[in-house]
């Protein structure tokens, strides 16, 4: 899949930072699927096929926060092997407390930790989801998951999946629309050896062939989960769990919302730097 890559700048007197938080949650909406936040402003990644020049010229003008003048560039990026790009720029190891590092091929191993998750990506993805990673895997390392049939869903590079086979969870399934994602997430697999992980490329149409689960997660964003919970819904068994992130503090009421139209409880949230992951219950 080939991608474009827009470099976003701004003149205002707010805070870069919060300018590009904002700015990376209304361009989710309109298909952006990561984000990389520099010094000068913010880099954001679409596919091809889903980059509307008219629908981020809108976007723009109707940005919520005000005395903002937003500059922005584009790239078109072929399909390639990114790791050369990830090693030099973007994939810094992910630590976890003592649990958990995820770290690259190229990485030097670093010992001591209960779960060491090797990926290699190869998507034009930058590192703005390191937060909702983080949150998720930290939600993923305090659950019993022996003998627990779970859905990774939006998985990316597997590495929920690949951390559930490690806590010895039973069935696990991982689906993502992406084809980048989904040939990475089948090597990233074979790296862990966890290859009884079940992959699957599509969408939430994927998910009744797999039957029933005692947990779900889907790091995905705002406007597919909002679609999709009732999908997640009906796949989970009584009592299951639906762990949710990819979007922003402000996201929560609609998050919200949505869950209890589907009969499912809202339990709690965590945040990393306005990201938010939360938790919930099917009744």
């Amino acid at each position: 899949m080939n991608y474009y890559e827009l470099k976003f700048t701004y003149e205002s007197p707010i805070e870069a930072t919060i300018i590009s938080d904002v700015l990376a949650s209304e361009l989710g909406e309109i298909g952006f699927e990561s984000f990389t936040e520099n010094e000068d402003g913010l880099q954001a990644y679409i596919s091809d096929q889903l980059y509307n020049v008219k629908a981020l010229v809108d976007k723009l003008k109707e940005f919520p926060l005000e005395n903002v003048t937003i500059h922005y560039s584009e790239q078109f990026i072929e399909s390639k092997d990114w790791n050369e790009e990830w090693e030099k720029n973007y994939f810094k190891p992910i630590r976890i407390g003592n649990e958990c590092i995820i770290r690259a091929s190229f990485h030097e191993p670093e010992p001591g930790y209960t779960y060491n998750i090797i990926i290699d990506p190869k998507m034009a993805f930058g590192t703005g989801n390191h937060e909702t990673t983080f949150l998720m895997i930290s939600e993923m390392l305090k659950l019993d998951l022996e003998g627990k049939d779970l859905l990774d869903m939006g998985c990316g590079t597997a590495v929920l999946a690949i951390l559930a086979k490690m806590k010895k969870a039973n069935k696990v399934v991982g689906i993502d629309i992406d084809e980048w994602a989904y040939n990475n997430a089948l090597e990233n697999i074979r790296l862990n050896n966890t290859e009884d992980i079940q992959v699957v490329l599509g969408g939430a149409e994927q998910i009744p062939a797999f039957g029933q689960f005692d947990i779900v997660f889907a790091n995905i964003n705002r406007n597919i989960l909002l679609n999709d919970i009732r999908h997640y819904t009906s796949c989970m068994k009584p009592g299951a769990l639906l762990f949710m992130s990819g979007f922003y503090t402000q996201d929560i009421p609609a998050i919200e919302e949505e869950c209890k139209r589907n009969g499912l409880n809202f339990i709690s949230h965590t945040e990393k730097n306005n990201w938010v992951a939360v938790k919930t219950q099917k009744q």
